[in-house]
């Protein structure tokens, strides 16, 4: 073999396995799914009646199930005390505490919700508000793994450590989220952000009986993410590319070789002259 043969062969070996390369990135590209996120100011939701749906599961180890009690209420004038639809508690520690697990639906206006004893028949000396929150989310549950938002801000909430006496505020930014899939199909589920306080109030008749308050307000601003997949036309103009311009290199190579190789023979050929 002449040299030139010898020097294009690595060459053009060194071509295949990059134009290969190269190709099974774009194919790993154009058949995975990307998720293309956009904000706008509307109502997404429109067929929900004005409604959201809410998922709340909470321990209280240190209050009786008999005690612990779910109020409603909002700027449309709702005041619903002791509401028990869709609702279950389960005795924990011998029935010296409670997991309350709700589930509700709340209007699209500002409000709170709030886990007491107000609805109790007789109020207790001492409730103890020490709490866990296992769940807190609104709408239908998305579970896709390129979208991690704050559906759920609160699961894990410990707040056992705190003043048995005290109340608990979760101030609420709830805000509309909307995931369509390739079909076209949409889900409405909502995020949120979370900050909270603690305190013990007093009023002029003595201290206020502790709650854990939940105080939403929605945003007007919606996100919406947007399953979508690399055009065949973009897949395949950039395989044309890879190849094109591959060769295109490899020649120029070859070529720059063959320069070279002739160079070196004629320097041989005036040495042995």
């Amino acid at each position: 073999l002449t040299l030139p043969l010898l020097a294009s062969f690595p060459v053009s070996v060194c071509c295949c396995l990059f134009i290969l390369f190269l190709f099974l990135s774009e194919l790993t590209g154009f058949i995975a799914t990307e998720i293309v996120n956009e904000l706008y100011v509307d109502d997404p939701d429109k067929d929900s009646g004005g409604k959201i749906e809410v998922n709340l599961n909470i321990s209280l180890p240190n209050l009786h199930c008999e005690l612990v009690g779910l109020d409603i209420q909002d700027e449309m004038g709702r005041h619903e005390v002791g509401h028990i639809d869709n609702s279950m508690k389960i005795p924990l520690n011998n029935g010296d505490g409670c997991r309350f697990e709700g589930h509700f639906s709340i209007n699209k206006v500002p409000g709170n919700f709030h886990v007491s004893t107000h609805s109790a028949t007789a109020q207790p000396q001492n409730p103890d508000m020490t709490h866990v929150i296992h769940k807190l989310s609104f709408g239908d549950k998305l579970q896709v793994h390129n979208v991690h938002g704050a559906f759920n801000a609160l699961e894990g909430a410990d707040k056992l450590g705190s003043n048995p006496l005290a109340s608990h505020d979760y101030i609420l930014k709830i805000v509309p989220t909307v995931y369509e899939d390739m079909s076209g199909k949409q889900r409405y589920s909502y995020q949120y952000t979370v900050a909270n306080k603690e305190y013990v109030a007093y009023s002029h008749t003595g201290r206020i009986i502790p709650a854990i308050w939940f105080r939403y307000d929605l945003s007007p601003i919606t996100v919406k993410y947007t399953e979508r997949r690399q055009p065949l036309y973009r897949f395949i103009t950039s395989i044309c590319a890879i190849i094109g311009g591959t060769f295109t290199v490899a020649g120029i190579l070859d070529s720059c070789i063959f320069t070279a190789s002739e160079a070196w023979k004629k320097i041989q050929l005036g040495k042995m002259q």
